[in-house]
């Protein structure tokens, strides 16, 4: 497998940040089991190889690899409010 340059691996830690919503299109290669395409899921990381890792809505979780498989951002990711209530002494 080719390896992916630090600006590409740098593009998709910046672009596909944990909790980021992406959808799969096509999942290339020759995995046995691949995740159909159109299935959406939440970004868990992006590791130093590139891997966008995923926590797939069908249960799975698999490492997308950008260059071989084709997916798409549909949501950035939703930041969490603390509302829990400020207390003071």
């Amino acid at each position: 497998m080719k390896t992916m340059s630090r600006g590409r691996i740098e593009f998709y830690k910046e672009n596909y940040p944990a909790g980021t919503r992406i959808q799969l299109d096509l999942m290339g290669g020759d995995d046995p089991r691949p995740v159909p395409g159109g299935t959406k899921g939440t970004v868990i990381s992006v590791d130093d190889m590139g891997t966008v890792h995923c926590k797939f809505d069908n249960g799975r979780c698999l490492g997308i690899c950008p260059e071989v498989d084709s997916f798409h951002k549909i949501s950035e990711p939703i930041e969490v409010q603390n509302n829990e209530p400020k207390i003071s002494m």
